[in-house]
């Protein structure tokens, strides 16, 4: 059992738990009998019941098992958590006017949920073995902060954490052990540490390393690795953060995932229901693009390019070809500029007004782009890309777009390093609220041809 199944599976048991110690209450109370009226006062209000109880139960982290301690310890706080929701429990039958609920079989229920709940937590954790993901921590920089921490992670080695050495900037230091680990190498050696350990979290003691860690990071997308920084006040002010405590000491995550899944959900709701009217709406402005093309210059009328998606997976994108036949066969692969000469006149319409991109509702039907999002770009300046501008290696955390913060933001000409901007502020404060914002944009550009700037 991982550690998601065990969340899952400790709701269910207290959802059922909870209300079998109340209905065995009012057994107990009613000498075996269910008297309608009574009982009907605790069906009505048994949902909110149930969510009061779940919710202090959360509160109390008593669906982090790393937390749970021994079994004195499970009763210990089960009993604060049951006896806070039953208060709340009694207040909610006084204002929902429950009154012929008996204020017996509460205290009976209080006492029946903490056996219940207790007694299956404290058998589960004998019964069964959860398989924690493993943690191979590498810690940057030395002195009482990384001791500290490298002390409590070693504690914590029955939940899947493992210090795998220390990097920092002593030469005279490296193979040596100082503050309870190996000193593995220099900040130099970051990356080659991190893949020769399975390296899956980073925390840096060391405030002048900060910067230096992140660009590194940024620089490798197949380094998928958590970041986290002991702060000084300079983090603490840049803005709303995460934190994350080990022992007393605050650490601050730098790293962390784009978007919480129910936002890949419902974007990828739109995607498959917006794609397939789109294409229905489209056809008649893309068979006169498609003519259009046709008649007046020689080539296909759809061009497909390799391009680099999510995970720099690549796929093939379909545009409308807006340049002449083999436009990079002499030069090869080279960027389009405001007046590209390759472009053709019907092309360069095709391109003010975005309709070059309607086939590309295709690669959205097939999973492999989405609306919104950032623009996939060929491997060659990819490659070229990752190489010159630290942190390129993030826009492969999410599905390209067909349009995105950068195009209503800027145009073709729009340099690389200004569009990874764009990107970056999309990723990271990306909501349903901004898609709608840069969607109603992108329509604008349709309309009037024109992007912001």
């Amino acid at each position: 059992m991982n550690r998601k199944q065990w969340v899952i599976v400790s709701v269910i048991n207290d959802i059922i738990f909870i209300n079998l110690a109340i209905i065995a209450a009012f057994l107990v109370r009613f000498a075996g009998n269910l008297p309608s009226f009574n009982f009907q006062a605790y069906t009505s209000i048994a949902v909110f019941i149930t969510i009061i109880q779940v919710t202090i139960l959360y509160v109390y982290d008593l669906y982090n098992v790393e937390e749970a301690g021994d079994s004195w310890d499970i009763v210990s706080t089960l009993t604060k958590a049951v006896t806070l929701g039953v208060v709340a429990d009694i207040s909610l039958t006084f204002f929902s006017q429950s009154f012929s609920f008996p204020r017996p079989v509460f205290l009976l229920a209080w006492l029946l949920q903490i056996v219940f709940l207790s007694g299956w937590r404290i058998a589960a954790t004998k019964i069964f073995k959860i398989r924690w993901p493993a943690q191979r921590v590498l810690i940057v920089g030395k002195g009482d902060a990384a001791r500290e921490i490298i002390k409590e992670l070693e504690s914590r080695k029955k939940w899947g954490y493992q210090v795998v050495g220390i990097i920092c900037n002593d030469q005279q230091m490296l193979g040596k052990e100082t503050d309870g680990a190996k000193v593995l190498g220099t900040l130099d050696d970051l990356i080659p540490i991190i893949r020769q350990h399975s390296v899956n979290r980073v925390i840096v003691v060391s405030p002048i390393a900060h910067r230096e860690v992140l660009e590194e990071l940024a620089r490798v997308a197949s380094a998928n690795v958590r970041l986290e920084v002991i702060p000084d006040l300079y983090e603490i002010y840049i803005g709303k953060v995460d934190y994350t405590l080990v022992s007393d000491i605050p650490l601050i995550e730098l790293t962390r995932a784009p978007t919480s899944n129910w936002i890949h959900l419902v974007k990828r709701m739109v995607d498959v229901i917006g794609s397939s009217l789109g294409l229905l709406i489209c056809l008649p402005v893309m068979a006169v693009a498609a003519a259009a093309i046709k008649l007046t210059s020689p080539g296909p009328i759809i061009y497909k390019q390799t391009r680099v998606g999510q995970f720099e997976k690549p796929f093939k994108i379909y545009k409308f070809r807006t340049m002449i036949a083999d436009a990079e066969a002499k030069t090869g692969p080279i960027l389009a500029t405001e007046n590209d000469s390759r472009i053709t006149p019907v092309g360069r319409v095709l391109r003010k007004f975005r309709i070059d991109e309607i086939p590309q509702l295709l690669n959205i039907l097939k999973g492999e782009m989405s609306f919104i999002g950032p623009r996939p770009e060929r491997p060659f300046f990819v490659e070229q890309f990752k190489n010159e501008i630290p942190g390129y290696a993030e826009r492969f955390k999410v599905k390209p777009g067909v349009t995105g913060l950068a195009q209503i933001s800027g145009g073709y000409a729009t340099n690389a390093r200004n569009k990874l901007k764009y990107d970056l502020i999309y990723i990271y404060h990306q909501s349903m609220f901004l898609d709608i914002k840069i969607a109603l944009k992108t329509i604008r550009v349709l309309l009037t041809g024109r992007g912001s700037r």
